[in-house]
Formats: C-alpha cells, structure tokens, sequence
C-alpha cells in the first residue's frame, strides 16, 4: 500500500512539474562539445534558450569555463572573468534574460581554437494559446429577452491537487 502511494505522488508531481520542467541543452552537442573542434556559435545560433534552462558543459580536464563580459568575450580575455568552472562537468542555469557568454580560460583555446559561446536568453516560455475561431456574423437580431449563462464547470486547482497528493 505505501509503494502504491509513493507511486501515485510521483505520478501527480509529475504532470505537475512537466510543463514547467527546464530545458537542458549540452553545449556543442551532438556533433561535439566543450572543445576545439566544434562550432559552437553555429551550435548556439540553432538553438532558443529560456529563463530556466540549463546548459551543461562536459569537458576535458585540459579545459575550463569562464564566464565574461561582452569585452572579455570579444577579446577571447581571460582575467577577471565573472565566474571560473573547473571539474569537467559544469551546469549553469539560465536565471535571468540577457546575454551570457562563456570562453575557455586554457591559453589560446578561445582566441585560436574558437572555444567561446556567446547566448541569449529570452523570458520563460509561456503555453501557446489556442487560436480563436472566427465568428460568423447572424443573419438575424439576437433575443431582446436576458439568456442564462450555462453553468459553470468545475476546475481543478493548484490547491486540490495539493491536498489530493497529501491524502495519497
């Protein structure tokens, strides 16, 4: 009974959570990654990035991520970054719209080895709406008489599937 509970709260945290869930996008790949041989602008330049995503940077040991502003982007400058990554695998989560850009801080990866990625991050997408159909014009005069407004319809809330998940 417990494992069938615990089952049923994944289940709605779940469909909860999916259409908020982030993007995460793997720097360079498929066809690379964190590294010299790939075109990481042609990479960026595919993709859309939002408030909430992740990009995830694999890389060798031999490298690094550094974070910069827009003159240390363009100057492949690797003193006074914003911020240094080491380790091999680096998330960073996109939290606010603007530019970032991100260069390799190991001597001449940036500037000879193209090693540089410059994003732009936009507002968290909001869901589609759906299109309204057009409406046909009546070829006769409404009622002069008030209609009833058919009856609303339940909606299941936030809270309710809060309170469902707890008595699980």
């Amino acid at each position: 009974m417990a494992m069938l509970r615990i089952l049923m709260r994944l289940a709605v945290t779940t469909m909860l959570l999916g259409s908020a869930m982030a993007t995460n996008y793997t720097v360079g790949d498929p066809n690379g990654g964190w590294q010299q041989s790939g075109d990481l602008q042609a990479w960026a330049a595919s993709k859309t990035f939002f408030v909430g995503d992740n990009l995830i940077f694999a890389y060798a040991p031999s490298h690094s991520v550094l974070e910069v502003t827009k003159a240390g982007f363009d100057s492949c400058q690797i003193t006074s970054p914003i911020a240094i990554y080491t380790g091999g695998m680096t998330v960073i989560t996109l939290a606010s719209v603007g530019k970032r850009y991100f260069i390799c801080g190991t001597g001449g990866h940036c500037s000879v080895g193209g090693m540089k990625l410059e994003i732009s991050t936009l507002p968290k997408a909001s869901p589609a709406k759906p299109a309204t159909p057009p409406t046909a014009t009546p070829t006769t005069p409404p009622p002069s008489t008030p209609t009833t407004p058919p009856p609303s319809t339940p909606k299941m809330g936030f809270g309710f599937v809060v309170m469902l998940m707890l008595l699980l």
